[in-house]
C-alpha cells in the first residue's frame, strides 16, 4: 500500500474502494471484503444512498475505525452554510462515526455557485473544529477552482474527477498540481466501461483496448490492474469500484509490478478528450434538488 500526503499533511491510501452505483444491499459486504483484503480507504457520497451500509461494512470487518480513511460527499441540495453543516451530521449519523477523514462537495453547481461557496465555507469550519481531517471538491474544472479560491481560505486537499486512459483531463491535473491539490480519479478503470466518442454509434470498451491489453499480457496482469497502476505511478489517488469479491481483490493487487516509461506514455496517448460522465458545467436542476434523507 502507498500513502499520499495531502496539502495539510494528512495522508490517505492511494487506492480506495468506491461504492458509486453499488446497491445498498451489496455495499456492506463489499466494504467488509475490501477491508479484509487490505483496503484502508473507502469513498462514498450522500447521493449514493449507501453511507449507512458503508458504516455497517466497516463494523462488520472488525478493522479499527482509526485505521480506515473515510471519504464522503455533500450533495448539491445540501449546499449553503447551515445546510452543509447539517449534511455533515447526516453523513456521520449514517456512517456511525464521529469524524470524517475527507468531506468534499460533489459538484461545482455553477448555476448556484453562491451556495457552493457557502457550503465550502461550512466545510472550512468543520475542518477548523477538527470534525473533518481534510476537505475538498469533486468535478471542479479550473474555472470553478478559480471562482472558489477567490472567496475561501482553505485550498481543497482533493479534487475528485472523471479520469481514465480515454479521458485524462491534463488541464485539470495541471491546475490541481499548481494549487497543491491532489487529483483523485473516479472511474479510473473506465467505470461504466463503455465510452461513447467520435466513433458514431460505436461504443469503445476501455477494458478491451488493444494497447492496454498488450501491456497487461507483458506483465501477466489484467487491463484493470494496468490502468490502476498507470494512475498510481502518476501520483493520483484512484477509486475503483466493484461489489465482486474477486474484482475487489484483483484491483488491490497492483503494488508488486511497475510500468515502464514507454508503457506509461502509450497509455497516456490513448486520451480522446471525450467526457463520458456528466459535464459539470451543465445545470441539472431536478437532480441537484434531490433531497438527501435524514440519518
Amino acid at each position: 500500500m502507498i500513502d499520499l500526503t495531502l496539502n495539510n499533511g494528512v495522508t490517505l491510501p492511494t487506492i480506495g474502494l468506491g461504492v458509486f452505483q453499488s446497491p445498498p444491499e451489496e455495499t456492506a459486504a463489499a466494504v467488509d471484503t475490501a477491508l479484509r483484503v487490505g483496503y484502508r480507504h473507502i469513498d462514498t457520497a450522500a447521493a449514493y444512498n449507501n453511507e449507512r451500509e458503508v458504516g455497517e461494512g466497516l463494523r462488520r470487518s472488525g478493522v479499527d475505525r482509526a485505521d480506515v480513511f473515510l471519504e464522503t460527499k455533500v450533495w448539491v441540495s445540501d449546499y449553503g452554510h447551515d445546510e452543509a453543516l447539517h449534511a455533515f451530521e447526516k453523513a456521520v449519523g449514517k456512517l456511525g462515526v464521529e469524524t470524517l477523514d475527507l468531506l468534499i462537495l460533489h459538484q461545482p453547481a455553477p448555476s448556484r455557485f453562491a451556495r457552493t461557496v457557502a457550503a465550502y465555507q461550512a466545510l472550512e469550519e468543520l475542518l477548523a473544529d477538527g470534525r473533518v481531517r481534510a476537505i475538498g471538491v469533486s468535478n471542479f474544472m479550473p474555472p470553478h477552482l478559480e471562482r472558489l479560491m477567490a472567496e475561501v481560505e482553505v485550498v481543497p486537499a482533493v479534487n475528485q474527477v472523471e479520469l481514465h486512459p480515454y479521458f485524462a483531463q491534463p488541464d485539470v491535473q495541471s491546475e490541481d498540481a499548481r494549487r497543491g491539490i491532489l487529483t483523485q480519479a473516479w472511474s479510473p478503470i473506465g467505470g461504466i466501461t463503455f465510452y461513447p466518442g467520435p466513433w458514431g454509434d460505436e461504443r469503445r470498451n476501455v477494458m478491451q483496448d488493444e494497447t492496454i491489453g498488450d501491456i497487461a499480457r507483458v506483465h501477466g496482469r489484467s487491463p484493470a490492474q494496468v490502468m490502476l497502476r498507470w494512475g498510481i505511478q502518476q501520483g493520483r489517488s484512484v477509486i475503483p469500484k466493484s461489489t465482486n469479491p474477486e474484482r475487489i481483490r484483483e484491483n488491490f493487487d497492483v503494488f508488486d509490478f511497475e510500468l515502464g516509461a514507454d508503457e506509461m506514455a502509450r497509455i497516456t496517448a490513448l486520451d480522446t478528450g471525450v467526457r463520458s460522465g456528466p459535464d459539470p458545467d451543465v445545470a441539472r436542476e431536478e437532480l441537484f434538488d434531490r433531497v438527501i434523507p435524514e440519518a
